[in-house]
């Protein structure tokens, strides 16, 4: 049995990390932290596990075997390399860290721990997603021309823990980054996954154009971007994100190929889609996609991933080897965004 601690009780700490320790059975949520006594009393009235003073105390506490770190992102490199460096297992949120050199930090401590570090990209284990990379991988449409992958919603103060646009979300000095980073990072990411290659260069535009913070004043980061991506074997795309879509959320991508084209999670019934150069069109009924509402929770899949690689030994999907080249595209777009030139990988 792995002995968890939680830093950071917020929202995505309380639905997912808790929830789905909760439902395995490998694990036991023995402590958590968070700045907020009143939100870690409420958690481990909830789901179990000791309130513990500090982060550091829980670190320092030798019966933890593992640690979720879900605190702000400015946060994520000093925990984790702190938690590596207790000999703790750490599954840190995405964005893995504010900077290359934090992330690099972060690899190195774990290594020399020799403790697994898996970053929570949720979206490479949707079953949509994992269908559609097979697909791709089988050479069945040939190869990826382009996409258009996008992810917006009403925006970080909707639904997490103080539902208050003071949120840190939208500070640079706790956030470093805005929807770009947040949200952005999922799709780079997934683009990465499926179309099984590396970005070559980028070209991103980056504004906050409706955001804003009690006072009044415009928040301190992107509550919208544009990237325009190329992939080292030709493919070309955009990712779009926005934390002003007030209608309805939309996660989705498609991804054009020399015989057909992939739509992920356009239709509520249909996660994927395909349609074939010659009109014929395959359905697949598969799951729904995880979203930020309370009400419509569904297993990530990610915890299991963790603990199935730390008792096994085997590599993940989630490793912290492989997303760390999905943020040097995230800091490439933000490079690109600053300069308004396109940004070499």
């Amino acid at each position: 049995m792995l002995n968890v601690g939680i830093i950071g009780c917020g929202s995505i700490a309380r639905q997912r990390h808790a929830a789905e320790y909760k439902n395995n059975e490998n694990t036991n949520i023995a402590g958590v932290f968070d700045v907020s006594r009143v939100r870690a009393e409420a958690m481990a009235a909830d789901f179990g596990g000791k309130v513990y003073d500090t982060a550091e105390e829980l670190i320092a506490d030798a019966s933890i075997d593992v640690v979720s770190v879900c605190v702000a992102n400015a946060f994520h490199a000093p925990i984790t390399i702190d938690a590596l460096n207790h000999g703790k297992h750490v599954l840190c949120e995405k964005p893995m860290a504010i900077s290359l050199k934090d992330c690099e930090e972060m690899l190195a401590a774990a290594e020399k721990s020799g403790k697994r570090l898996l970053i929570d990209h949720n979206q490479r284990l949707t079953p949509a997603h994992k269908k559609a990379k097979e697909i791709i991988a089988s050479g069945e449409l040939g190869r990826v021309i382009s996409f258009a992958a996008t992810f917006g919603h009403k925006g970080p103060e909707m639904w997490s823990a103080d539902k208050s646009s003071n949120t840190w979300f939208f500070k640079k000095n706790a956030a470093a980054f805005g929807s770009m980073a947040d949200l952005g990072i999922h799709k780079i990411d997934l683009m990465r996954y499926l179309i099984g290659a590396d970005v070559k260069n980028v070209f991103s535009c980056m504004a906050t154009l409706d955001k804003k913070f009690p006072d009044g004043t415009p928040i301190e980061v992107d509550d919208n971007s544009v990237e325009i991506l190329t992939f080292e074997n030709g493919a070309l795309g955009t990712v779009t994100t926005s934390w002003t879509h007030y209608g309805e959320e939309c996660n989705a991508s498609t991804l054009f190929c020399e015989k057909g084209t992939l739509k992920l999670y356009h239709d509520p019934r249909f996660a994927l889609q395909v349609v074939y150069a010659n009109g014929t069109k395959a359905h697949y009924e598969l799951d729904r996609m995880q979203t930020n509402d309370d009400r419509q929770q569904t297993t990530s899949g990610v915890i299991d991933q963790f603990v199935d690689s730390i008792l096994t030994g085997q590599p993940s999907v989630l490793d912290a080897e492989d997303i760390v080249n999905s943020m040097r595209v995230v800091f490439a777009c933000l490079e690109s965004a600053e300069s308004g030139r396109i940004v070499e990988l």
